[in-house]
């Protein structure tokens, strides 16, 4: 399942130009396939462009361009899916959202029924990395906050408004936290991020041997040091009005025939 998981958010979404991820601020993404502004567009995997290709900056003064290898490795943070919250205004755009991809919403449907999957901010870790302390609360409504966690442990810590009350707890690859209730918005961070913990049997991904992906050996051991965080989340009740604008979410709701 995780592997799957994997998959389909590293080889398809990530190379859908709908979502985006924290290089576009600073970098131009070319992204493979057929025509990739047609509804007959097909992904290709970034893990299987030269890792030496280079993306372009820009503003050439400001930044340098970036290879596709720096990239993977160590540059990519996060990308979005579904609604794309705006970093900088702090807040999810007016405009109708790209899709969630149905597969993944159909499983998080089954695990979390309580909520509708809107958006998701994948975030991607190293040892060394942390997440400082914050709420969520851009959302327009109180649905369920689900965290899934796959690759390296991490510590997560959450606590109650006046920071009375604090839970640590130890994340390991394939655990889930849903923050509903009275933690919906509570205090939350990830100080530490525990290296070579990896499972074994993720260690090698993307490259899984003969009944793997081959075509990506170049990237054996990727995952081994890296922790991949899916948080999901519901923007707003359905047809509800946000921002001064209506988000008519009926009229894109994924498609409950795709399932992992």
């Amino acid at each position: 399942m995780q592997i799957e998981l994997l998959n389909r958010l590293f080889h398809r979404d990530l190379s859908n130009p709908a979502h985006q991820t924290n290089i576009h601020l600073h970098h131009q993404v070319a992204y493979g396939g057929p025509d990739n502004a047609s509804a007959n567009y097909e992904p290709t995997s970034f893990f299987s462009v030269n890792p030496s290709t280079n993306l372009a900056a820009i503003d050439p003064t400001a930044h340098k361009p970036l290879s596709v290898r720096d990239t993977l490795q160590k540059r990519l943070r996060w990308m979005t899916l579904g609604g794309q919250y705006d970093w900088t205004a702090k807040e999810y755009p007016p405009s109708l959202p790209p899709p969630f991809p149905p597969d993944i919403a159909n499983l998080l449907r089954r695990l979390f029924p309580s909520i509708e999957p809107q958006a998701a901010i994948l975030n991607l870790y190293s040892p060394g990395d942390t997440l400082s302390v914050h709420r969520d609360v851009s959302e327009a409504c109180d649905r369920d906050l689900v965290s899934v966690s796959i690759g390296c442990d991490a510590l997560f810590i959450v606590g109650n408004e006046d920071g009375s009350k604090t839970a640590t707890v130890r994340l390991r690859s394939g655990d889930a936290v849903c923050m509903s209730g009275p933690s919906r918005f509570a205090w939350h961070a990830v100080p530490k991020v525990f290296a070579n913990t990896c499972p074994e049997s993720l260690r090698n991904w993307p490259a899984m041997g003969a009944d793997g992906e081959a075509n990506f050996e170049q990237w054996h051991g990727w995952l081994a040091n890296k922790r991949i965080n899916l948080n999901v989340r519901q923007m707003a009740e359905r047809d509800s009005e946000r921002s001064g604008g209506v988000l008519a979410f009926d009229r894109y709701r994924a498609d409950e025939n795709g399932c992992i």
